[in-house]
C-alpha cells in the first residue's frame, strides 16, 4: 500500500511517500480503506522524537492517529459493523496516513459530514468531550475555552453549546467571526483576559477548559476562582503543580458515537481549514507545526 513514513526521528524532511506492508486487524479491531486522515499535534511530537520516552514507536512509522474510511476487514470478536460501512475513528499513536489503517475505536460517520470533516473529527472530538466531561454538567453554565479556534477548541465550543453552555472562546482577532459562527462569544487571549471576560460575563465564569498550553494556566485558575473549576487537555507540564485536572484523549467508541449523533442532529460539524494530498503530507505537518490552525488539517488519500 502507499503510505507516508519516516525512518528516523526528525523534522518534516523525514517524511516520505512509499510502499509499506498492509496492516492486519487484530481482535476487536477493524481495517479501513482510508479516505481522509487527520493531522494532529501528536503526529509531529512523536515524529520529532520529543516524546519518545512516553510514546516510543517502531521505525519506520506511519504518522496519524485518526481517519475515516470504508471497512474492508474485521478482527476476531468484532460485532455491529460490516465490510463496506463508512466509519471514522482512532487507531494507535501511528498508522493512519496510508491507504489502509487499523482502528481500535470507531463509529458510523454521519452522512452530513464530508470525508474531510469526518477524517478530522475523531481525536479532536474525544479530546474535547473528555475535557468537558471532567468539568461536569454544562447546561446553564458559563464556560471559557482557551484556544477555541483550534481543532480541539472548536469542537469543544460547538459541543458545549449543544449541551446548553454559554461559551466564551479565546482566539486571535482574525478568528473571532469563526468563533461566533460556532456559537461562542469571542475575545482575545493574553494580557488583560480577566478584565475582558469580566466585561463579557459580569457574573464570572463557572468553568474553564484549556486547549492551548500557552502558559496561561495560572491566570485561568485565578480567573475561575480555583483549580477545581479548570481542566486542561494540553498543559501536562504545569497542571500538576497547580492542582488542575488533565484530561487525556481515549479511544472511546461511546464518545465517537455521541459526537456522530450530534453530527446527525446538525449540532456539531468538524471544521477543516486545509486538506492536502498524500504527497503533500510534509507541507501539512509544517503548516500545523507553525500553530494558529483554524479547526483541522487533513490528508486526502
Amino acid at each position: 500500500m502507499r503510505a507516508v513514513r519516516y525512518h528516523e526521528y526528525g523534522g518534516v524532511e523525514t517524511l516520505v511517500v512509499e510502499q509499506a506492508p498492509e496492516p492486519v486487524p487484530g481482535p476487536g479491531e477493524v481495517r479501513v480503506r482510508v479516505a481522509v486522515a487527520g493531522v494532529n499535534p501528536v503526529d509531529w511530537k512523536v515524529r520529532s522524537g520529543a516524546v519518545r520516552e512516553m510514546l516510543p514507536v517502531e521505525l519506520p512509522a506511519i504518522p496519524g492517529r485518526d481517519a475515516v474510511g470504508t471497512v474492508d476487514g474485521v478482527g476476531d470478536g468484532v460485532r455491529g459493523v460490516d465490510v463496506g460501512d463508512r466509519v471514522f475513528g482512532l487507531g494507535g499513536v501511528t498508522g493512519a496516513t496510508a491507504e489502509f489503517a487499523v482502528l481500535s475505536a470507531w463509529a458510523p460517520a454521519p452522512d452530513a459530514w464530508t470525508d474531510e470533516e469526518a477524517g478530522g473529527a475523531a481525536l479532536a472530538a474525544v479530546t474535547a468531550m473528555g475535557g468537558l466531561a471532567a468539568l461536569g454538567a454544562l447546561d446553564g453554565r458559563t464556560l471559557l475555552v482557551e484556544g477555541a479556534a483550534g481543532g480541539v477548541g472548536s469542537a469543544a465550543v460547538e459541543i458545549a453549546v449543544a449541551r446548553g453552555a454559554t461559551v466564551i472562546g479565546t482566539a486571535s482577532e482574525r478568528n473571532h467571526d469563526f468563533l461566533a459562527s460556532l456559537g461562542a462569544v469571542p475575545t482575545t487571549y493574553g494580557t488583560g483576559l480577566a478584565e475582558r471576560v469580566a466585561a463579557l460575563a459580569p457574573g464570572g465564569v463557572d468553568l474553564v477548559l484549556d486547549t492551548a498550553a500557552s502558559g496561561s494556566l495560572p491566570d485561568l485558575v485565578a480567573l475561575a476562582g480555583g483549580p477545581a473549576r479548570v481542566v486542561t487537555v494540553a498543559d501536562h507540564a504545569n497542571a500538576p503543580g497547580l492542582g488542575v485536572t488533565v484530561a487525556n484523549a481515549e479511544n472511546d467508541p461511546a464518545l465517537l458515537a455521541e459526537a456522530a449523533e450530534l453530527g446527525r442532529e446538525g449540532r456539531y460539524t468538524p471544521r477543516v481549514e486545509r486538506a492536502y494530498a498524500l504527497e503533500r503530507t510534509a507541507e501539512a505537518h509544517a503548516y500545523g507545526e507553525r500553530g494558529h490552525v483554524r479547526g483541522k488539517v487533513v490528508i486526502r488519500l
